[in-house]
């Protein structure tokens, strides 16, 4: 019955949601401003994993959220607007890293959807060191921000075999990690 009522009421909040993006795209700033507050969690803890800085994180999800709101009328379909937003977010999270020339380092990312315990935050960061930027990013993208594979790929720009590559090749270096370190 618990599984029944998880689903449904994922189902409201998608409808909700859709409901929100169909109000945003007729320049209903209210409903915009909701679903930015629904997402923006998520939007920190991506722009932050990539990003390695908090006011570089707050810069890139302005101007995500400034693009959103002047081009929310180009999105074709509502119920994809977690993954058109997450994309639009990722891409200025790497025109930002290119433009300052830094060096990322997503070692220290929030994840903090994958454990509200401190240790065990330490931990899965300790482990994140372990793997590529590549892979760091799929992983994030995947366990803490609970993204299917095809959304993964759409929003990276990469084939969803591409994808589960990065991902069977993450899980390997974090079994092989967790072995070495038991």
């Amino acid at each position: 019955a618990s599984d029944v009522y998880k689903r449904q009421k994922l189902k409201g909040s998608l409808h909700m949601n859709t409901r929100l993006v169909l109000q945003a795209q007729k320049r209903d700033k209210d409903a915009f401003v909701t679903l930015i507050g629904l997402y923006r969690e998520s939007m920190y803890q991506i722009a932050y994993a990539i990003l390695k800085n908090n006011e570089d994180a707050a810069d890139a999800m302005q101007d995500t959220i400034l693009i959103c709101w002047e081009k929310i009328d180009t999105l074709r379909h509502a119920r994809y607007f977690k993954t058109w937003i997450t994309r639009i977010l990722i891409n200025r999270c790497n025109r930002l890293y290119s433009q300052r020339s830094r060096t990322t380092d997503l070692n220290e990312g929030t994840f903090s959807s994958i454990s509200p315990d401190p240790a065990a935050r330490m931990e899965w960061q300790e482990m994140m060191q372990q793997l590529t930027d590549n892979q760091r990013i799929v992983v994030e993208l995947y366990y803490a921000q609970q993204f299917k594979i095809h959304e993964i790929a759409d929003i990276l720009d990469i084939t969803p075999s591409a994808v589960k590559n990065r991902l069977h090749t993450a899980r390997k270096v974090l079994k092989q990690y967790i072995s070495s370190n038991s």
